[in-house]
């Protein structure tokens, strides 16, 4: 979602909300291809600690281990994000979840809805309900 932007919304069967994260991240760089530079903000510490403290440069260098020797979850998702990171200077930026900020309360509302309904929605403009 960019405020007052465009914004969209999906779903997929048998995931995780890491997984979800993450293709929204991606998805999001995608429609913004040109848009350089990006700023991400978002209440996924696990993508936000992947780049702050460069987990990624680790997996990397031990041909996509974690630090326990397991392979890397998500890996799928994970080098296509990298890339797109490095090659154009994505910046993130972490809030807390569910504290009242209303850009993340809107992604939030719109992720639910998503999940429970099983499908996608999107938009040019983010209008939130009045109320």
């Amino acid at each position: 979602m960019v405020p007052d932007g465009p914004w969209a919304a999906g779903a997929a069967a048998d995931t995780t909300n890491n997984r979800m994260e993450l293709q929204a991240v991606l998805e999001a760089l995608a429609a913004l291809e040109g848009c350089d530079p990006v700023e991400v903000v978002t209440d996924s510490t696990y993508i936000v600690h992947c780049f702050e403290q460069r987990w990624w440069a680790g997996w990397q260098r031990r041909n996509w281990r974690n630090s326990k020797k397991e392979p890397v979850k998500n890996r799928d998702l994970w080098e296509p994000l990298i890339e797109q990171v490095l090659a154009r200077g994505v910046a993130f930026r972490w809030v807390k979840g569910h504290s009242a900020d209303p850009w993340n309360d809107a992604a939030d509302l719109l992720a639910t809805a998503a999940a429970d309904t099983q499908g996608g929605t999107r938009g040019d403009r983010y209008r939130p309900a009045s109320g």
